[in-house]
């Protein structure tokens, strides 16, 4: 199980019933000072205190709070008030409960005959403040309020069709994952956290001309970061890299950027938020260096392609998994702000009717939806004390189908573990029906519409649940028979439903690095 800790994922998607937690305790604590002053003659009695401090105990009088302003023992306070902070959250933790279902009612009296307050949605949570046995001898009645902080009551309600945590509101939990709050830092302060409105760029246009169109575009736009391939789908680098060599003999033939400091510094010089695209699981160039870690076919024994016909790893493979992370430490190092790991995922397999003529040598006997989340959760280890956010990119389906699509990608338990989750959710690649369109290429702002609210709705199922930060479609999908022509209106349409919906970040997709600017202002 992930460890709670002080330091609790804020979530743009709900407020966290233990949100104003260290706040409260801050007012509580505010007494002490961390002043040092030499021995006094009452210095036994105070190593006393000292030591019950240490150990967790509480500040009851005032008395405490001077002995404690007249000892240097900062360490002991900090560490007493991780304690309280702690136990607080767990008192917190143990007396909400979350609605299971839509139009749960609360009422002024334990009677439960007059309502109190209107009905409540899935996920909703509320702070127990009292329990009594219900008089038919079925479950409890609750006195609640809407959050541990708030001074006065809401009502009672039953506890029927209420959830202990939020993990318990997940339809579908894959084995070997973790659901339970993830802790990570919420903002490093030498890279605060921006509401980014991005574009990607290939390596061939951060090493081109069109760097200078699409800083431009930064300057007369809304856009204000760049999402760039630092190692891409065919596996070739943006700048050289000693350890990936390591890995890979001959990676470096072939990169992008030579003076990897100028390029950094030009995009600083824009204010431009810089985020490294890492191509994860399809990994043409490790794969032909290690063919033995290859996803292959078992009939053959030959290595399995999509219909791109480029090689893929196992995500099941720990070196792979180094491969890619030390890439992105580097990024880090170099002065991208955040890594974001695409093709994170398993290759499509028909819904998983693929998966027994595959060997994806998964030694550890993971589920895929394990094997990503692990992965994750590696790479936060790895990239978190270099300061950079994490994100992953995932099949905007992921956020509407209970499963994990058959590659992996279990929403709650990615969401789960980084910092930016963004949904892939260009109508074009929505299918004949989806959402009730029968193009929903044709429909952009109700694809996006019920997407997004698909999205926001399983990010209540967990506690710490990644910042949305959807890709839109800025492209025209000439092979979706009913497709429309992507201009302004299309595009403007896609973030207005975003906004309705309370999300202000996006990125926006064209392979060819050509955007709609008038829809950006």
């Amino acid at each position: 199980m992930f460890k709670l800790s002080s330091e609790v994922r804020k979530s743009d998607a709900q407020k966290r019933p233990y949100r104003r937690c260290v706040g409260i305790l801050a007012g509580a604590l505010a007494v002490l000072t961390l002043g040092a002053c030499s021995a006094t003659p009452a210095q036994e009695a105070v190593n006393g205190f000292g030591d019950a401090f240490k150990s967790g105990q509480v500040i009851t009088t005032a008395e405490h709070a001077l002995i404690a302003s007249n000892l240097n023992i900062r360490d002991a306070i900090h560490k007493g008030r991780a304690v309280l902070e702690a136990k607080l959250r767990e008192e917190i933790l143990k007396n909400t409960v979350y609605v299971k279902a839509d139009n749960k009612s609360v009422y002024a009296a334990e009677s439960l005959a007059e309502p109190a307050a209107g009905n409540f949605k899935k996920g909703t949570s509320f702070y127990v403040v009292s329990r009594k046995a219900a008089a038919n001898g079925s479950g409890e009645l609750l006195q609640v309020k809407r959050a541990y902080e708030d001074a006065a009551t809401l009502g009672w309600m039953d506890s029927n069709g209420l959830a202990a945590s939020r993990s318990e509101l997940i339809q579908s939990p894959y084995a070997g994952a973790d659901y339970e709050a993830f802790v990570r830092p919420y903002e490093y302060p030498e890279n605060p956290r921006v509401k980014v409105k991005g574009v990607y760029v290939t390596g061939h246009s951060a090493a081109g001309a069109k760097l200078e169109q699409l800083i431009q575009l930064a300057d007369t736009t809304d856009i204000n970061a760049f999402v760039i391939d630092v190692l891409d789908d065919n596996g070739h680098l943006l700048f050289k890299s000693d350890k990936a060599e390591e890995f890979v003999p001959g990676v470096n033939d072939k990169v992008y950027i030579k003076d990897m400091e100028a390029f950094i510094k030009r995009l600083k010089e824009k204010d431009i938020y810089l985020i490294a695209r890492i191509v994860t699981f399809k990994s043409p160039k490790f794969a032909k260096a290690h063919p033995e870690r290859a996803i292959t076919v078992r009939a053959t024994g030959q290595p399995y392609v999509g219909n791109d016909k480029i090689l893929w790893v196992s995500p099941h493979d720990r070196m792979l998994w180094d491969y890619n992370v030390s890439v992105a430490e580097e990024a880090a190092r170099l002065g991208f702000d955040e890594i974001q790991f695409d093709y994170v995922r398993f290759p499509a397999s028909n819904g998983g009717k693929l998966d027994a003529s595959l060997d994806y040598r998964n030694p550890e006997n993971e589920t895929k939806t394990a094997a990503i989340q692990k992965f994750l959760v590696y790479a936060h280890e790895r990239l978190s004390p270099l300061g950079v956010y994490t994100a992953a990119d995932v099949f905007g389906w992921a956020a509407s189908s209970q499963n994990d699509v058959g590659i992996g990608q279990h929403w709650e338990a990615i969401s789960n573990v980084v910092d930016y989750l963004c949904p892939m959710m260009y109508p074009s690649h929505y299918g004949p029906g989806n959402y009730g369109f029968a193009v929903p290429d044709a429909n952009p702002y109700g694809v996006i519409d019920k997407g997004i609210k698909d999205s926001l709705d399983r990010n209540l199922n967990i506690e710490t649940p990644g910042t949305l930060r959807p890709w839109i479609q800025d492209f025209t999908a000439t092979w979706v028979r009913g497709h429309i022509r992507y201009g302004e209106a299309e595009l403007r349409a896609q973030i207005e439903a975003l906004k309705a919906n309370g999300v202000d970040e996006y990125l926006l997709w064209n392979a060819g690095n050509s955007y709609t600017s008038g829809a950006l202002k």
